[in-house]
């Protein structure tokens, strides 16, 4: 059998292909938003500002279903996509009668979200303080399942936790995460939504957590956290004094690595929403009667430029 120099090459430049293609990037086309309450000037203010994506703050004991067939056509027509609901609590509170309010509660935004079309609901995962770490796991696990599960099955919602560490939450970082997502067996109903503020404010890396966890990130806060090391090299983080030594600010005003946390976003091709958490004194107050004030506006606005040099143009 004779092989050719024609054959030589054109298996060379196959393979040559082929190995571009296993490399290659994903396409990466995330959707940029802002986390907010809802309000017809807020909406306005998102589509105008070329944002696709928000989170939203609805309260279902104040919405009937006329109310909520309303905003829900108001979004569409509007063209943005809800990804989350926050939905905060601790569900597995040590007073009875305390969490079985907030199990109600957190039931009735399942189903808020089944009627809105909207696929994740996200906070904290709920935290029994100073118990054991694998008996708060067990827990938690037990009332998921007895309390939300059927209801995230008939609304198709999944429940994502991100990783505050100043509520009833053990989902806080990594060794939380793997805990709890080894005792739910990889159920399809739990998830992150990922910040990375949180992580810095705890000193943990969030660009390798973020590539550790890839697979469970399903919804993404932008913000960022400002050590104020000036405070922290005279009195550390546990100070004397009380002093505050760190405080969240906009995307781009603080220590996250956005070059590196969102390039594993998109070499992991995540394709979910990033919506914007402006939590930065700088730009507050933060509403009025419900509506952005001008000041909270321009912290949106000033982290969307500084976005806008990361990530690529927003997708509908």
């Amino acid at each position: 059998m004779t092989i050719t120099r024609r054959a030589v090459l054109t298996g060379v430049s196959a393979a040559a292909a082929a190995r571009a293609q296993r490399n290659r990037v994903p396409s990466w086309k995330p959707k940029l938003g802002v986390l907010c309450e809802y309000s017809d000037a807020n909406l306005e203010f998102v589509k105008a500002e070329g944002f696709t994506s928000m989170q939203l703050r609805l309260d279902p004991d104040r919405l009937d279903d006329a109310a909520l067939a309303a905003i829900k056509d108001k979004i569409q027509r509007a063209g943005i996509h809800v990804s989350a609901l926050a939905v905060d609590g601790n569900h597995i509170d040590p007073d009875p009668a305390k969490r079985e309010q907030v199990n109600r509660y957190t039931a009735k935004c399942l189903a808020l979200c089944g009627k809105l079309g909207i696929a994740h609901i996200g906070g904290q995962s709920g935290t029994m303080r100073g118990r054991p770490l694998a008996e708060q796991v067990d827990e938690i696990v037990k009332v998921y399942h007895e309390k939300y599960f059927a209801l995230c099955e008939t609304n198709h919602v999944r429940i994502l936790w991100e990783p505050y560490a100043g509520g009833p939450n053990i989902a806080t970082g990594p060794v939380g995460w793997e805990a709890l997502f080894k005792a739910f067996q990889d159920s399809p109903h739990v998830g992150l939504q990922f910040d990375p503020s949180h992580l810095v404010w705890q000193f943990m890396d969030p660009v390798a957590a973020a590539r550790e966890f890839a697979g469970k990130i399903f919804d993404v806060h932008l913000k960022d956290t400002e050590i104020l090391w000036h405070v922290v090299r005279r009195a550390g983080i546990q100070p004397v004094n009380n002093a505050r030594w760190w405080r969240f600010r906009v995307p781009g005003y603080g220590s996250v690595d956005w070059k590196g946390f969102l390039s594993v976003l998109a070499e992991t091709g995540y394709s979910g929403a990033m919506n914007i958490e402006n939590e930065d004194e700088f730009y507050y107050p933060a509403y009025n009667q419900g509506d952005f004030t001008e000041q909270y506006k321009r912290g949106f606005r000033l982290a969307h430029e500084f976005l806008k040099t990361l990530v690529p143009p927003v997708m509908a």
